[in-house]
């Protein structure tokens, strides 16, 4: 029989680990969540080391995601792919910032080059990132594959906001933990 959907989930825990009435204003606020998540995948032993959190201009949450590559058995199942997911089924738009609402992510790591490739048609307009690419790789054994040289700019040239290194040593903490307990999840 060929399957005719997919079905994917965040944990449970993720009801009760996140407010969705509270406005998350700044950068750091927003990465924080999304550190968050991270690190609570990794306790709950429910995914890989990794979070995101999309927002609307009003810095309120439209959805959130975490690793369920491994519990899902689904490649894609990354935590920005998680969340754009989950924010474009709930919004019914595909690019999110449709209407000219102003529209964030922010993830715990540097998208590896799938979710590059999804932020550039999810309908981004901001991207905050914790830790870089080459501390997932440093620290854990994650590959997070090739990205452009100057992906930085690859994303402005596509009208989309980079800033990087927001609370990066607390993202590597993560990471560093997740790796040197040899998970694999």
């Amino acid at each position: 029989m060929l399957y005719a959907q997919v079905h994917l989930t965040l944990p449970a825990w993720v009801h009760e680990h996140v407010d969705t009435g509270k406005a998350y204003e700044g950068d750091a606020a927003k990465v924080q969540l999304a550190i968050d998540l991270s690190a609570r995948n990794v306790e709950a032993v429910s995914g890989g080391p990794f979070g995101a959190a999309v927002f609307d201009g009003n810095d309120r949450i439209i959805s959130v995601g975490v690793n369920r590559v491994v519990p899902q058995s689904c490649s894609v199942a990354h935590a920005e792919m998680m969340a754009y997911m989950l924010a474009q089924q709930r919004t019914q738009r595909f690019r999110l910032n449709e209407g000219g609402g102003h529209v964030t992510l922010a993830t715990s790591s540097q998208p590896c080059c799938q979710c590059f490739g999804a932020t550039v048609w999810a309908g981004i307009d901001t991207l905050l990132i914790g830790a870089r690419a080459a501390d997932v790789e440093e620290l854990t054994t994650f590959d997070e594959g090739p990205l452009p040289a100057d992906w930085v700019g690859e994303l402005t040239r596509r009208g989309i906001a980079v800033r990087t290194d927001i609370l990066r040593d607390e993202a590597r903490a993560v990471l560093r933990h997740y790796g040197e307990i040899g998970a694999a999840y």
